[in-house]
């Protein structure tokens, strides 16, 4: 419990993927709105409800889309009053199946950091549910310096070579689900997750072990838990309730026990098992009723292939066995109908079968067991667990149709039933409850917070970028360095200015080396280090890269191909390698034998080059992707973390410095400047400072009052 005074836990849950709202979920819709998006949803909840948990925010992704339910469109949804669902736009704005949204996740990330700006707070915790937020999880949480937790609910590797067992290609694999990508996506979160949270012992055993980043010590068990306050017995045998009309218009005889089963329309699901082991026992057919709740549909024609493939093979078998009047299969039902569905079925003394080919998590099972319907489900993962924990039934072989129509027979006649019921409705509420799996998870949650200083995968510290107001970024050489007394005054100054101050660095040393010349200076790490004239962007102690900048800026860049060229070129010398970069190329010029500049710049471009050339002190030349630049990090850090331009000030010397004092941000040219900035003189918010290296950037910060009420009056700007 938090202390007085004291905020408690703020946890981020990230699941990006499906349609996720408070209430009424459309569970079933597709093979995207199932088990975890009402996992995530009530998980959000629960932990909301604990004295020690402050805040909880449910990430996920927004979808403008006339075919969907316009609540999807909503920026926030409030689940309670301490948590909500944050809906984050990322790419399109329809709706798209999960293995469609890969190429779009990278930008989810950048949307979803201004939240954090806004909140000026930042999470302790970000939880990652599947492959996708597993992926984008792990990059928000290096970024925000915090732990991240994993949890796959299913993995790439299970699937994929279960696939390629049935005969499937691998390229035809990755067209239609981009399972290489999944599978990197899931190695990523393994590598970076100090605590990885499961379902079943199974999971840690037999799937996680798959991968190349298998931590089993990060690895705990925890049951999904289970609303208490829906799933319940039924309060008398003839139960009334609005599915109960929905289902006996189907069946001859309503009063029979019920064989049911909830899942939607996928052939991993296995209902056409359960139906053939259904129909070949005469026994059963006679003495009991089979109800299939298999999603919503209105028109099987327009339900995606593989659930229009499932849906057309049940209705076949349904025909084949003259099953009409024995099966129940429901056009639709409501979230707020599934307890009452598991309540007629135990009403009935009947028997709930999951015959999945395999089942990771099993929510349905424990919702059965809650609501005193007893089991009878694949001999796998996580139901072997939850029998084990409720002793409510029987695990059977989902390949083998024949005993599985005897055993639900014998489970229906057994006079174990009454026990069973009673079993599964104690085991949920000791084991599988949400009272129980939160505080299970918190414990998780503290030792790992306590123990962030023992564990590689734990970030050096939070980062502090989302929680300040402005940001100090200087160019090093000439600019920051020069007067070591003036760099005391400067830090002092930064330090007095409170933890609502950000201190940058934009230079065109490596990484190795600007470290070393700020250790010199006795600076402290920065918050933001930009090196290689933007080639780099990295945050905090802990040094994490910007990845998503990597890849903005990869745009049409050969390096090969422009090497070739330059050395063509006469008095044009590549610099040392330790000035090299794999987004810079640095070369020393003779300005008596080598081309002009704009002269080399029309060469490159005759060459089909895209190349970003920047010249300093007349005789550095640096060629660069198009798209990277000081000044393009620096709007790119605006947009990205949700800093407004004039609560950033640039202060720079030299030519490689101009684009990022242009703009909107507000510039300080030092005294000691090159020539080739004299042109910037007039420009709005660019300051020409009378003193020389750090006492310009000082002169600049007293200019615009950076550290105090920041004035930008155009009328400040030295002319």
């Amino acid at each position: 419990m938090a202390k007085q005074g004291e905020k408690g836990l703020y946890i981020a849950l990230l699941s990006v993927h499906g349609l996720i709202r408070g209430e009424n979920m459309e569970l079933g819709r597709d093979p995207d709105t199932g088990g975890q998006i009402l996992y995530v949803v009530e998980l959000a909840k629960a932990l909301a409800e604990h004295p020690s948990v402050d805040r909880v925010d449910l990430f996920t992704r927004q979808v403008i889309d006339k075919k969907v339910d316009g609540v999807y469109a909503q920026p926030e949804e409030k689940l309670s009053d301490q948590a909500s669902i944050i809906r984050i736009p990322f790419g399109p704005h329809r709706y798209l199946r999960k293995e469609k949204l890969w190429p779009h996740l990278p930008s989810f990330v950048d949307n979803a950091l201004p939240h954090f700006r806004k909140l000026r707070r930042i999470p302790d915790i970000v939880h990652g549910h599947y492959a996708d937020a597993g992926m984008v999880g792990a990059t928000m949480a290096h970024l925000l310096g915090v732990p991240f937790i994993f949890t796959g609910h299913s993995l790439g590797r299970v699937k994929m070579e279960r696939m390629l067992e049935s005969g499937a290609q691998r390229e035809q694999i990755n067209k239609r689900y981009n399972m290489d990508l999944r599978i990197e996506g899931e190695e990523l979160a393994l590598d970076s997750a100090p605590l990885v949270i499961t379902s079943t012992h199974q999971e840690i055993e037999q799937q996680y072990e798959m991968y190349e980043h298998y931590a089993p010590e990060c690895m705990r068990v925890n049951p999904p838990g289970v609303n208490l306050d829906r799933f319940s017995p039924p309060v008398r045998k003839n139960f009334q309730c609005d599915m109960r009309v929905e289902i006996d218009r189907f069946l001859h005889d309503p009063s029979k026990p019920m064989v049911l089963a909830m899942a939607r329309p996928d052939e991993r699901k296995n209902f056409s098992t359960l139906i053939h082991a259904y129909a070949g026992n005469e026994r059963l057919r006679k003495e009991a009723n089979l109800v299939l709740i298999m999603g919503n549909r209105d028109n099987i024609r327009a339900m995606d292939r593989g659930s229009r493939k499932v849906m057309i093979e049940v209705l076949y078998l349904i025909d084949k066995y003259d099953l009409y009047g024995s099966v129940a299969l429901p056009k639709h039902h409501t979230a707020a109908d599934v307890p009452d569905i598991y309540r007629l079925a135990a009403a009935t003394r009947g028997v709930f079968v999951n015959p999945a080919w395999t089942e990771p998590f099993g929510l349905t099972l424990i919702e059965a067991a809650a609501s005193g319907l007893p089991i009878a489900a694949t001999n796998d993962g996580g139901p072997r667990d939850i029998i084990g924990a409720c002793e409510n039934g029987v695990l059977i072989d989902p390949f083998d149709a024949e005993k599985m129509g005897q055993t639900l027979l014998e489970m229906i006649q057994s006079p174990q039933w009454e026990k069973w019921s009673e079993q599964g409705i104690r085991g949920a509420a000791e084991t599988f409850s949400w009272r129980s799996h939160v505080r299970r998870y918190l414990r998780e949650i503290r030792k790992l917070l306590a123990d962030s200083s023992s564990s590689a995968k734990l970030p050096a510290r939070r980062s502090r970028i989302p929680e300040v107001d402005r940001i100090l970024i200087t160019d090093v050489d000439n600019t920051l360095t020069g007067d070591n007394e003036a760099v005391g005054r400067l830090l002092n100054e930064l330090e007095k200015a409170g933890s609502f101050t950000g201190f940058g660095i934009a230079t065109g040393r490596s990484k190795e080396s600007a470290l070393d010349m700020l250790e010199e200076l006795g600076a402290p790490p920065p918050d933001i280090l930009i090196t290689s004239n933007g080639a780099s962007i990295r945050y905090g102690r802990d040094l994490t890269e910007d990845k998503a900048w990597k890849r903005h800026i990869n745009y049409r860049w050969e390096p090969d191909s422009i090497r070739a060229v330059m050395s063509e070129l006469p008095g044009v010398y590549l610099q040392d390698e330790e000035e090299q970069h794999l987004y810079k190329i640095s070369y020393t010029i003779d300005p008596e034998k080598a081309p002009t500049v704009p002269r080399i710049r029309c060469i490159l471009r005759e060459a089909g080059l895209r190349v970003d050339v920047t010249c300093s002190l007349k005789m550095y030349l640096d060629l660069m992707p198009i798209r990277a630049s000081c000044g393009l990090v620096i709007r790119y850090l605006a947009f990205k973390w949700g800093i407004s331009f004039d609560h950033l000030l640039v202060a720079g010397d030299s030519g490689n410095d101009e684009d990022m004092l242009s703009g909107e941000t507000l510039g300080v040219v030092v005294g000691n400047h090159s020539p080739e900035l004299k042109k910037l003189r007039g420009r709005p918010r660019i300051y020409f400072a009378e003193g020389c290296h750090a006492n310009g950037i000082l002169e600049g910060i007293e200019h615009y009052d950076f550290f105090g009420e920041i004035n930008t009056q155009e009328d400040l700007n030295d002319s």
